[in-house]
């Protein structure tokens, strides 16, 4: 996937009403940024760290920037969570994601079971199940090499693998897929301590046949593509 351009660097001032970025820029010039991330953005949101935001150059908007990376220890960390609903159809159609390979069809946003909709229904192919898959952005890390989901509490997140649950007792596939929106993680885990519910209900899921992935990306200023698996922990070392 693409980065907008032009991105301009600077440094984050503060991040607040989960919107909202102050940010500096290297030619001096102070500006707010439009913040796409609803969460609480742990271990992302460091004042003083860089930044890259993309300039929109149009008068009309009412905020000049968009917050796009972060760098936090040597690591870029591109900050928009809808990022992952485009990075995966890409790497499916250019067969990165071996487990979701052989699928004719991409359909985005479908309805399905209790007002709910998928981020992606493959079907058609030479695959006789169709397979309804969720996305989740991942950018928390702790410890060294594990990334973790959530960071805050997602009651939205729990219900999610409960309809995915209720599609694998249909006898469809269903698949819970972990975005990494980092490079520097090895394995996967979900934050027990953050968020014991939703551990909870990903174990469960897990158990009534929702298949679990989670890759990582590479990712520079220009562009974010899926690079590789990373091991899931379901229970802590």
């Amino acid at each position: 996937m693409r980065l907008p351009a032009p991105l301009v660097k600077g440094r984050l001032k503060k991040r607040y009403k989960r919107f909202l970025a102050d940010v500096i820029l290297e030619d001096g010039r102070e500006g707010t940024a439009h913040c796409a991330n609803p969460g609480s953005m742990l271990g992302v949101a460091v004042e003083d760290a860089p930044v890259w935001v993309h300039e929109h150059g149009d008068p009309k908007r009412k905020l000049a920037f968009s917050w796009e990376l972060v760098e936090v220890d040597g690591t870029l960390i591109p900050v928009n969570t809808t990022n992952p609903n485009k990075i995966v159809p890409e790497a499916i159609e250019r067969g990165v994601i071996p487990e979701l390979s052989g699928y004719g069809d991409i359909a985005r946003e479908v309805k399905y079971g209790q007002s709910s909709r998928i981020d992606l229904l493959l079907t058609g192919g030479r695959r006789k199940k169709p397979c309804y898959v969720e996305i989740k952005n991942v950018h928390l890390r702790r410890l060294p090499g594990l990334a973790e989901f959530p960071d805050s509490v997602t009651k939205r997140g729990a219900k999610h693998l409960e309809e995915l649950s209720g599609v694998a007792a249909q006898g469809d596939r269903a698949v819970m897929l972990f975005v990494v929106q980092r490079g520097d993680c090895a394995r996967f885990a979900p934050a027990a301590d953050l968020d014991p519910a939703y551990a909870d209900a990903l174990k469960r899921a897990a158990s009534a046949g929702v298949e679990l992935l989670c890759y990582d990306c590479e990712i520079t200023t220009f562009e974010i593509v899926l690079r590789k698996a990373l091991e899931i922990e379901l229970e802590p070392r």
